[in-house]
């Protein structure tokens, strides 16, 4: 039987140790040689020589960036395993040759059959090819065809519809999502924040971190906190303070100057 070295690049604690477990569980084949959790410290250790992953697990967003930044500072030998929460993202990567993905929670048959792939395909094909711009281009291209027109919530025994151009952010906080309107009312939504965000129009929205998406009409003030992070002002004014992602940032003004 071949023996086949795993990297997991993965931010969440949690989902590093799933996966492990998981891997050494089911899958007597495999070693995981090493867990990543940023853009950074994946590209140091795919750049040192005596480093070697057939098949690497790979989230889509990291603690420092996006994915698809490792594959433009440093080459990807292994065959790629997309892992993420994020369904339109998923069908994306999906479409890109030699990329297979996964949506968490990830479902054992599902890694079971990944994996099958990329055995037959490490036996025929041993080195993998990615097409940088391409991979970029199909991560993060929006169909605006999709973008949600309004919201159904629960009010009480009630239903309400909330039109998209009342909504000032939404977030998320004890495992629940919570939507805030213009006139600072307050609802639960049924769907997680990363299902909400990827079926928002980019052009309003934008996800500053991984707990708040915000509409650029509530933005009323943007400072630099002491930590050397950007502090958003959000109007109705939020029970916490907003942040944006050191590793968004970049992206959060360009969204700004973009519009």
């Amino acid at each position: 039987m071949n023996q086949y070295n795993v990297l997991i690049i993965e931010d969440e604690i949690p989902a590093q140790a799933n996966l492990r477990r998981a891997i050494e569980k089911q899958f007597p084949d495999l070693t995981v040689v090493a867990i990543r959790s940023s853009v950074q410290g994946a590209v140091e250790w795919l750049g040192t020589p005596d480093n070697h992953a057939d098949i690497i697990f790979m989230d889509v967003e990291l603690e420092d960036g996006m994915c698809f930044d490792i594959f433009a500072q440093v080459e990807v030998k292994g065959k790629v395993i997309i892992t993420t929460a994020y369904d339109n993202y998923a069908v994306k990567a999906f479409r890109i040759n030699s990329i297979d993905y996964l949506l968490k929670p990830i479902n054992p048959e599902q890694l079971a059959a990944a994996i099958e792939r990329c055995r037959l395909a490490l036996q025929t094909t041993p080195q993998s090819t990615f097409d940088i711009e391409e991979l970029r281009r199909v991560l993060t291209d929006n169909n605006p065809q999709n973008y949600k027109k309004r919201f159904v919530v629960k009010y009480g025994d009630r239903l309400s519809v909330i039109d998209i151009a009342q909504v000032a952010y939404i977030y998320a906080e004890d495992k629940s999502t919570h939507l805030v309107t213009n006139e600072n009312r307050r609802y639960i939504l049924d769907s997680s924040l990363d299902t909400v965000s990827e079926q928002l129009d980019p052009q309003r929205f934008f996800r500053i971190s991984r707990n708040c998406t915000v509409a650029v009409e509530s933005i009323v003030g943007i400072s630099k906190h002491p930590s050397n992070r950007l502090k958003v002002t959000l109007n109705p004014k939020p029970e916490f303070e907003v942040f944006v992602s050191r590793s968004r940032t970049t992206d959060f003004l360009a969204w700004l100057e973009g519009r």
